[in-house]
């Protein structure tokens, strides 16, 4: 079998992608422009991933080979793995470009930035290279040595129709179709779920994300939305339930896990960007309408939303001083004065404020 490559071998690099290829005994390639970090890997010839609240055994990474650009020869190479960071993939397609030969091959950018395929394709520009999307679930943190603390997130999932009919040979990484539907459902799933914690943690007084995450009264409501949610997602996107519900409950592991440092300030930044009216609170809120759902936790959470006030939030001050929580509503969230919902996220925000006073 042809190697498989890793660019970029950080903390998703390594202790996430390497991982799910080390799990199917696959003879992994890391280059990364790091030399330190090359000779490191080389000289160890192993790093151990340990996960959060040691859900499984430490697992040792080994029998790989790293190289610098310099070193790097793709001629075996048929599917190439890139987690480097939004801002160098413009570099690391000069660099292919210059290393990939005729034969067919494959990349799958492991970027949650903006249309990353697009960028490496464009300056790749090599006709039999497909390049394919994949958004990263795991969360992976390293105290500065080859050694990494992760999440146990089981799956890549990937844009099918972006690899051209190919099954990369790695079980953990699932092609999707319709992968722009996957992306609603991350949002309406992950994201949304993440607000409800931040949002109605702050209202709740706490700042430590996990914290919130295990209070009582949000965990119920937490679950009460996931339900919900996961019942509309099926219905729109033909999703089947019992996947459905292992992609919420996979969420909401990770939300729950105190050992994830993590706060609510993080999770809770930029009101006005997540109050938008197709994005993680708004969209689903009107998906669950169109249901005949119960939307309550959600307008609650929007409520809280309104409500939020934090230092280093200047643009969002900024906002809430020149404008009502009605306008806010109108302007940002694109609801109608007419509509239910207006109605719902304006009660819970006038509570929460008679609360907070």
């Amino acid at each position: 079998m042809s190697k498989i490559a890793v660019i970029g071998a950080g903390k998703t690099g390594r202790g996430f992608v390497g991982r799910l290829l080390k799990e199917d005994h696959l003879e992994i390639m890391f280059v990364d422009k790091d030399t330190e970090l090359v000779r490191e890997l080389n000289d160890k010839g192993n790093f151990q991933i340990t996960f959060f609240g040691d859900v499984r055994p430490k697992f040792i990474v080994d029998h790989y080979h790293a190289y610098t650009w310099e070193e790097a020869d793709f001629s075996d190479v048929e599917l190439i793995f890139v987690s480097v960071g939004g801002s160098n993939l413009e570099a690391v397609g000069e660099s292919l470009r210059g290393k990939l030969e005729d034969p067919p091959c494959y990349i799958i950018t492991c970027e949650n930035a903006s249309r990353p395929s697009e960028t490496l394709r464009s300056v790749i520009g090599k006709e039999n290279v497909s390049i394919s999307e994949a958004t990263v679930f795991c969360t992976t943190t390293s105290d500065g040595g080859l050694d990494i603390y992760s999440e146990n997130y089981p799956y890549l999932q990937c844009d099918a129709q972006l690899l051209n009919g190919y099954t990369p040979p790695v079980k953990g990484v699932k092609p999707i179709d319709h992968f722009g539907n996957f992306l609603t459902r991350k949002l309406f799933t992950y994201n949304a779920a993440s607000c409800v914690i931040a949002y109605l943690g702050y209202i709740r007084g706490y700042t430590d994300y996990g914290e919130a995450a295990n209070d009582p009264e949000i965990l119920k409501l937490l679950d009460q939305n996931y339900a919900a949610t996961n019942r509309v997602l099926c219905l729109e996107f033909g999703y089947d339930e019992k996947d459905q519900q292992e992609f919420a409950a996979l969420s909401r592991a990770k939300f729950c896990d105190r050992t994830i440092a993590d706060t609510i300030a993080r999770n809770a930044r930029e009101p006005q960007r997540k109050l938008t009216s197709n994005e993680r609170v708004i969209g689903p809120l009107k998906l669950l309408q169109k249901y005949g759902e119960d939307t309550a936790v959600l307008e609650m959470t929007a409520g809280a939303m309104l409500v939020y006030d934090q230092e280093g939030e200047e643009e969002w001050r900024r906002i809430k001083a020149e404008n009502s929580y009605e306008e806010i509503l109108e302007k940002i969230c694109g609801l109608e004065k007419t509509d239910p919902l207006f109605e719902g996220i304006l009660k819970y925000a006038h509570k929460f404020t008679a609360i907070s006073v």
